[in-house]
């Protein structure tokens, strides 16, 4: 098929102007990623133990996965006065109970418990875990944190626990950025939408007035939690951790961020996996908020210039206005990188591939429901629940 010159034009043109609103939004993303940093480290000051409320940290597990010790000790060894750690799992045979087991011996000054409790509550496995967790926490305060979760330093709850203590403060999420298991190109790739999509996307949604949940590490006061219902109130979605910053904002309560990045092993090592993954986590945004996730599309301005090239491929400026793009988001991705303490050096040579794999997922995540998320198929409805 043959466009004729005045349509090449046009669509050119649309092109040029998607291309440079992702490079605005990446440059203020990036921006806004330094001065929260910045912040935090103008912010970073000693608080005395005798005004740390103990708290209790619910780590649901499930089988083994890279890095999954180093993710468990970096929250055993917190420098914080009293808190609980419990860990969870419903299979007796599961391997991770050996990393536990491990823990509680290196730790013995420790107070930390695990639960094996195969009970099934609904439809989503994870509460349903942090179920029969929950009714051996014994402090109000409540951390819940993902098994695959590396705390950035061992500050990071005398940081985020105390901001509970805010009467207008209902729930503490974390941000957090991907750390690779290894060096792979899938890795890489991996931790690219995170860092660079994801987290910055964040930051500036919250700039515009957003206050999302993201279920990775999250602070809650059990008053607060059994006036939304407990856990037993997300059972049946998904998307357990939005659904809870829901039930959070209607209470009138904000959902704040930690002031403390968080990072997220990411261990997929093939383009299956990762596909699988970012499928089920596109999927997963896209049901809890389709418009804000249709105008994400714009985060990718190395796909928008790149169909402008393929559009005038013997066109020279097509080329420079390419480079200048990929130039000028390998920038940004470098800034973010130092700020988050990752090197991640080949990075920036993977971005045009990055986008492009990012944008074929998403626009496979709009049409298609069945997911699979650990071994369980689910698939999503417009409430947000899933038959399994």
């Amino acid at each position: 098929m043959f466009w004729s010159l005045q349509t090449k034009i046009k669509l050119t043109r649309i092109l040029s102007i998607c291309t440079l609103l992702g490079c605005i939004q990446s440059g203020i993303s990036c921006l806004l990623i330094y001065f929260f940093k910045k912040k935090i480290k103008n912010q970073k000051k000693y608080t005395a133990p005798s005004s740390l409320p103990p708290v209790t940290i619910l780590k649901p597990l499930a089988n083994t996965e890279p890095l999954l010790y180093e993710a468990l000790q970096s929250f055993c060894e917190q420098d914080y006065p009293d808190f609980q750690l419990i860990f969870g799992v419903q299979d007796k045979k599961d391997p991770a109970i050996e990393i536990v087991h491990h823990l509680q011996n290196q730790y013995p000054n420790r107070n930390i418990k695990l639960v094996i409790n195969p009970k099934i509550h609904g439809v989503n496995r994870k509460v349903s875990n942090l179920i029969n967790m929950f009714a051996y926490a014994i402090h109000d305060c409540l951390l819940i944190s993902d098994s695959d979760i590396h705390t950035p330093h061992q500050n990071y709850l005398r940081e985020t626990i105390p901001l509970l203590d805010n009467d207008n403060v209902g729930l503490i999420t974390s941000l957090y950025s991907g750390l690779p298991y290894e060096s792979s190109i899938v890795q890489m790739l991996a931790s690219a939408h995170i860092n660079y999509n994801f987290m910055p996307g964040v930051i500036l949604s919250r700039y515009l007035g957003r206050q999302d949940c993201f279920g990775a590490c999250v602070a809650i006061k059990r008053s607060i939690l059994m006036k939304i219902g407990g856990l037993k109130a997300l059972l049946p979605y998904i998307a357990d951790d939005a659904k809870l910053g829901e039930l959070i904002r209607k209470q009138n309560l904000e959902v704040v961020l930690s002031p403390s990045i968080v990072k997220t092993t990411v261990s997929e090592n093939t383009f299956q996996a990762l596909y699988k993954h970012e499928l089920r986590w596109n999927r997963t945004v896209f049901t809890v908020e389709p418009l804000g996730f249709t105008c994400s599309f714009i985060q990718l301005p190395l796909f928008w210039i790149s169909l402008a090239v393929l559009l005038n491929p013997l066109k020279k400026k097509s080329w420079i206005n390419f480079l200048s793009c990929w130039i000028f988001q390998s920038i940004c991705c470098l800034v973010i990188n130092k700020k988050i303490k990752l090197d991640l050096k080949l990075i920036p040579f993977l971005l045009p591939l990055r986008d492009w794999i990012s944008a074929s997922i998403m626009m496979r995540s709009i049409f298609k429901e069945d997911i699979e998320w650990r071994g369980q198929k689910m698939t999503f409805k417009k409430n947000q629940g899933s038959n399994s």
